[in-house]
């Protein structure tokens, strides 16, 4: 891929050419002022295209530029795992030009003031779109509701309301919440897990654990909250997310309640998809996660699920730790993983290159559908003319050794570590400017007068 740095910035025009489009045929992307401008075949001959950067993109995939709608970027308050300045250049070489950041920061993301500055940090950070995400409730604690209509009114526009790292346990406070978030097109996502299962639990619970004596982790533990809560959201009819699947029983739960015309959704991390609960034989507590890794079983499940729609997205549920968390005794370390730099390499690997998915198929669940459920307008959208140029150049035929020392998140706790992937970010477009390019940072984009819009949900869906 060819291009020329001090042009990119004088011109703001690019042309990418030849890339194929959603993995389909070879076309040509013009990208002026922040759109997509045209689309078509050999538009390098056009007047349009005139003073465009050329990126020679044969042989390279473009899609919309991903969206996360699970990353914990650590700031405020735990500067010393993530900030979001770092992990937001990680996203960027991820692909991505849009995340969620959750609200488990010190202090915890509950009131307006909290929301509003990590958007701000995210906008001078200016690598992707950040959208905090709100606690459900106050401290994180399960026994007040946080501000809800404070923050989804405050200049972050929050839509997604979760305590992931914790479940939100009681019913009564779940229900209120569902309520609650009605007004405004909001949606709750519950980190499913039911605490007295689970009390001093340390992995999956199955035959790894028995063998190794870890206190187990059951199924149950995370079916059970899944099947309450989509019935406390069909009853107040509302707006569900359920965080981080991890068993076949809770894909069965979900497809039923779709099945019945319930509103939920729901999403897979990468590592659940292609990790297993024998890696634990090792005690190597890079692979501590919550929830934890299950079985063969579950992931062939959840590989399906993803296939058929019957979860929604991908989200990495990236979670960065100092060293020291993790480099350390099992029963001592933190439970979380890395994920915003490898998300789309196993992703290709477990689902496109297994045959289940294509390209298009990995643009809609990587993309489209987790910004209409973060209500994200300018994200997420289709690769045509006249759209926002969030764009993602992908080399399907690159492969990488995973590096943790390389890679721009400060966490080094990735679980993919020494392992060979394929598919690598070649550039990200972020509003139109090159934010990624050569499979390096570039430089950030910089945004104008403040402006925020929210999407509303496409007929049928969502």
């Amino acid at each position: 891929m060819a291009h020329d740095q001090q042009d990119a910035v004088t011109t703001g025009a690019y042309l990418i050419r030849g890339a194929a489009i959603l993995g389909g045929a070879a076309e040509d992307l013009l990208i002026r002022d922040g759109i997509i401008a045209a689309r078509g075949t050999d538009l390098a001959g056009t007047d349009a295209a005139d003073g465009a950067t050329v990126i020679e993109a044969e042989g390279l995939v473009a899609l919309p530029g991903m969206v996360d709608i699970h990353t914990h970027l650590r700031e405020p308050g735990r500067e010393d795992a993530e900030t979001v300045e770092t992990g937001t250049r990680a996203a960027a070489l991820g692909g991505y030009t849009a995340v969620h950041a959750m609200a488990n920061s010190n202090p915890v993301a509950d009131t307006a003031g909290v929301v509003e500055q990590v958007h701000t940090l995210g906008r001078a950070a200016g690598w992707v779109d950040v959208r905090p995400v709100g606690a459900v409730t106050v401290g994180l604690a399960g026994e007040q509701l946080a501000e809800l209509g404070a923050m989804a009114d405050s200049r972050a526009k929050v839509r997604v309301f979760s305590d992931d790292g914790i479940c939100v346990h009681d019913p009564v406070i779940m229900r209120r919440a569902l309520e609650y978030v009605k007004a405004f097109d909001g949606v709750v996502a519950q980190h499913a897990q039911e605490p007295r299962l689970t009390a001093g639990a340390q992995m999956n619970e199955g035959d790894v654990s028995a063998v190794l004596g870890l206190t187990g982790w059951p199924a149950v533990a995370e079916e059970s909250i899944i099947a309450r809560d989509v019935l406390l959201a069909q009853h107040v009819g509302s707006r569900l997310h359920v965080c981080h699947v991890s068993t076949a029983g809770s894909v069965e739960i979900i497809r039923w309640a779709k099945a019945r015309g319930i509103n939920v959704t729901a999403e897979v991390t990468p590592h659940h998809l292609l990790l297993t609960d024998e890696l634990v034989r090792s005690y190597d507590p890079v692979y501590k996660v919550n929830p934890p890794l299950r079985t063969d079983s579950d992931v062939q499940a959840l590989r399906a699920a993803l296939a058929d729609g019957t979860i929604d997205v991908v989200g990495t549920d990236h979670a960065p730790h100092p060293s020291e968390h993790k480099e350390c005794e099992w029963a001592q370390a933190a439970m979380g993983m890395t994920g915003l730099e490898t998300a789309l390499s196993v992703v290709q690997e477990t689902m496109i290159e297994t045959g289940l998915m294509g390209w298009a198929d990995f643009a809609r669940v990587t993309s489209t559908a987790p910004a209409v459920i973060g209500r994200v307008a300018d994200q997420g959208r289709p690769l045509e003319a006249g759209e926002p140029a969030n764009v993602t150049l992908v080399d399907p035929a690159a492969r990488w050794t995973v590096d943790p020392s390389k890679m721009a998140t400060m966490g080094r706790n990735s679980p993919f570590a020494g392992r060979e992937l394929p598919g690598k970010v070649v550039a990200t477009f972020f509003k139109g400017h090159p934010t990624v390019l050569n499979g390096e940072l570039n430089t950030p984009y910089r945004h104008g007068p403040h402006q925020e819009t929210t999407a509303a949900a496409p007929a049928g869906g969502y």
